[in-house]
Order: C-alpha cells, then structure tokens, then sequence
C-alpha cells in the first residue's frame, strides 16, 4: 500500500514562513538603509517590482541565486540577511521598523560627525522635555461648540 501523500503547505493557507518573513525584512530594511525603491532594486535584479514586493512580505520565497544577487546589490554578504532570526520567536513584531526610522538612519550616517553630535544632542533634549511635560503623548483635538 502506498504511503499517503502529504498535503503542501501554502502561503494561501497557512501564511508565510517566518524565516522568509525575516529575510524579506531584512531586504526591505537594507534596500530602505541603501536609498533604494523597490522598483530600483527589483530591475537590477531583473525582477518587477510586485515580484520584490512578494519577497519583501514573505509571501514568495527567494532563491538562493537571487537572495546572492540582492545581497551583491545590496553590500552585504547573503548570511546578514540571516542575522537576528530566532526560530520560533513573532518576527513581525519582533522585527519590524518604520520606514522612517530607517531613512533617518541611513541620512543620518552620511552627515558629518559634528551635525551627528549635534543632531543627537537636539534630540536627547528634546525627549527630555517631553518626558518631563508629558508631550510625548498625541494630543486630541478638541471639538469646537
């Protein structure tokens, strides 16, 4: 009798992999940090730009080929995409950035070290009063009569 046949896995049914969740992380985190779009990244690695879009969410898994492509692109070696990844632990809450955040980071770092020192002066003094007058908070706005 032959052995039953098991029943695939798919993205439709059971959601991405959080390994392939991470990585498309990591690949949107690096392109972001790199100053790309997505449709600047996915013609230098002949792809459309839905296609990256599909990696980067982890609805698609990349190739080992074309995961070496983006890393080449990209200036990191194919393991960083790896770094960080804890099986078993909610990557999308664990790993998840603004877009903001990482264009801050990367504009950041290609200022000259004195507008550095500066700017994380201004911003340490700036949390600071907002810890203290609790303006970190959104405020609602009122509703006029």
């Amino acid at each position: 009798m032959p052995a039953p046949k098991r029943k695939r896995m798919t993205v439709l049914e059971h959601g991405p992999r959080p390994i392939d969740v991470h990585v498309g992380q990591r690949v949107r985190q690096r392109r972001v940090l790199c100053g790309l779009s997505q449709t600047e990244l996915a013609n230098r690695i002949d792809l459309t730009f839905q296609q990256l879009q599909k990696y980067e969410r982890g609805m698609n898994r990349i190739s080992a080929s074309k995961l070496w492509q983006i890393s080449q692109v990209l200036g990191v070696p194919v393991q960083w995409f790896f770094m960080e990844y804890t099986e078993g632990k909610k990557q999308a809450e664990s790993y998840h950035m603004k877009r903001e955040t990482l264009e801050l980071v990367r504009n950041f770092s290609s200022a000259p070290p004195e507008i550095q020192r500066r700017f994380l002066s201004l911003v340490k003094s700036v949390a600071s009063i907002s810890d203290k007058s609790g303006a970190a908070k959104p405020k609602r706005a009122r509703k006029r009569a």
